[in-house]
């Protein structure tokens, strides 16, 4: 289900936080389905309980996942995350600062939409969502 790469430079949490939201974006992973406990998680991938509890917590920031006490944690309704005006806001701001250390980088804006493109694809199985 999930690949943790040891030798990444990005945290691991991190890395459960983007796996989850890629299955999420897949339809791997649908609106209030439940989803393993921190310990039962942590187990399945071979981390430490609190990497995964600190992944949650992330995803429950941004509105990823929910947790209901005494039922469990569950993938949040996507249709109320997209409606979110301050995740939106928080998100092209994440993506301003991606351009723009691309294009320090010297990477020109069509190789840009070309890398767009393609992690679009990737990672929604090929369907570029249009608006």
């Amino acid at each position: 289900m999930f690949t943790i790469n040891a030798k990444s430079q990005l945290p691991i949490y991190e890395q459960i936080v983007q796996e989850i939201k890629e299955q999420v974006v897949r339809g791997i992973l649908e609106d209030g389905e439940k989803i393993p406990s921190i310990r039962d998680f942590a187990g399945e991938i071979g981390v430490n309980p609190n990497t995964v509890s600190k992944a949650y917590q992330e995803l429950e920031r941004q509105e990823v996942i929910m947790t209901i006490k005494g039922k469990g944690t569950f993938i949040a309704n996507q249709k109320e995350r997209i409606s979110s005006p301050k995740k939106l806001a928080e998100t092209k701001t994440k993506l301003k600062h991606t351009v723009l250390d691309l294009v320090y980088l010297g990477i020109n804006l069509e190789e840009i939409h070309h890398m767009i493109d393609e992690y679009s694809r990737e990672i929604t199985g090929g369907d570029i969502v249009e608006s």
